[in-house]
């Protein structure tokens, strides 16, 4: 399957990058990848959220799981773990990553893959793999997956950080298919 280069965002000292266009029946399968995303504020989360076609607000039902491993640059290596980053038929944003640092050498590079968002019979699966160097010099692994709660087609993808703007970074958007 070839992957088609939709939109490219590079947020910088932005609060959201919003794909909102794009999205629609043409793919099955959208894939985000995001590269070197910095937050301005030191221990932020990179979060996402999404949006049913017609409505207003990035505040669909979900539920998601989450779980890392983490390995400091001193050696020691913890995990695996489950986190608190989960959701139980909630609206807000998702955590993606936790406790990214903003020093020059700290950032997060992940990949989030939404399948079927444009289907009105069933519920939107997703799920994210990404790795961040957080803030006291380590390094984590998330695994994190869920699916938005909804039968309306999603036509809109938010990511932000946590508290604070994103400091800089690129994502892109691709359809599979």
């Amino acid at each position: 399957m070839a992957m088609t280069l939709i939109t490219t965002n590079t947020p910088s000292g932005a609060a959201t990058s919003d794909f909102t266009s794009g999205i629609d029946s043409t793919y099955k399968l959208y894939i985000f990848k995001w590269f070197d995303m910095n937050p301005v504020t030191d221990g932020a989360n990179l979060v996402f959220q999404g949006n049913v076609a017609g409505q207003s607000g990035f505040n669909e039902t979900m539920t998601s799981t989450s779980w890392r491993v983490l390995h400091m640059e001193a050696g020691s290596p913890e995990g695996p773990e489950y986190t608190d980053y989960d959701q139980a038929q909630g609206t807000s944003y998702n955590n993606l990553t936790g406790n990214c640092g903003n020093d020059n050498d700290q950032c997060s590079v992940g990949t989030l893959h939404l399948f079927n968002p444009s289907n009105t019979t069933y519920v939107k699966h997703w799920y994210c793999r990404a790795q961040t160097v957080i803030s006291s010099d380590g390094a984590y692994s998330f695994y994190t997956a869920g699916y938005f709660n909804v039968t309306g087609a999603i036509d809109e993808i938010s990511f932000k950080m946590s508290a604070g703007n994103i400091d800089e970074g690129t994502i892109k958007m691709y359809g599979v298919g």
